[in-house]
């Protein structure tokens, strides 16, 4: 190789590396905004949604503790009053009736919103008290089987418990199914939850490019600020399966 070869030779290699040199630095500063958009995606997220589940439970508590016993208060005042009138009577008895019913529906409004008996007793209990109240209200069987689970974080519990909710309501509302199967399963530091529906399916791809996956986004949003991974295998009359992976 003669001085001419060589220094071009040189040349090439030097206009490489300095080719590598710039595609690195331009590789490194694309993951990079990447990490810092998940991140600020994530922070976003947990953002809204800390900022619903608080309004929820001030909402609960305002139900809860101030309209229920104000409507109770007037209920009993009113039978304080001394009435001798058949007709006033009757009156009466139907006002205690629609009183009642309305206290009844603020407790089942006000446990929608945050299950006392999520925060008393924990996940699977809050679960199993909801699906017992299901049982009045829908022909779809519910079973939900889980292994012992660890000890979770109040956080995770809360949105877990709103992932499921949310699968129920989606398999009451719009799959047509008539059992719904869930799984709880802890391993490997993971939390793992399986739901199958026998329901009708759906074209989960078309509902997110057409955006009415509200509630798919909704499952997303939570698995996503508990750092885990949601998959969902459904086809149009062949029910709907999600799987969870949470770590815990």
């Amino acid at each position: 190789m003669d001085a001419k070869e060589t220094s071009i030779f040189t040349s090439l290699l030097i206009a490489c590396i300095f080719l590598a040199v710039v595609l690195t630095y331009f590789v490194i500063t694309i993951i990079r905004q990447q990490r810092r958009s998940q991140k600020l995606f994530r922070e976003r997220l947990l953002a809204e949604i800390t900022t619903l589940e608080k309004e929820r439970a001030r909402v609960a508590s305002d139900l809860h503790d101030e309209l229920g016993p104000i409507l109770l208060s007037i209920k009993y005042n009113m039978n304080s009053f001394d009435i001798r009138s058949g007709d006033d009577q009757e009156v009466l008895e139907k006002t205690n009736k629609n009183i009642d019913i309305g206290i009844e529906r603020i407790r089942e409004i006000s446990n929608d919103l945050l299950p006392a008996a999520l925060l008393r007793k924990g996940l699977i209990t809050a679960l199993e008290e909801s699906i017992e109240n299901l049982k009045k209200k829908t022909d779809l069987t519910i079973s939900l089987h889980y292994e012992k689970l660890p000890e979770i974080a109040q956080d995770k519990i809360i949105n877990i418990y709103r992932m499921v909710q949310e699968i129920i309501h989606n398999t009451i509302k719009h799959s047509k199914a008539d059992k719904l199967f869930i799984n709880l399963d802890a391993h490997d530091n993971k939390l793992e939850i399986v739901t199958v529906d026998n329901g009708m399916g759906f074209d989960h791809r078309s509902e997110i490019q057409e955006n009415k996956g509200l509630g798919l986004r909704n499952l997303f949003s939570r698995t996503e600020i508990m750092g885990g991974n949601m998959y969902l295998d459904s086809e149009a009359g062949k029910g709907v399966k999600y799987t969870f992976e949470i770590p815990i």
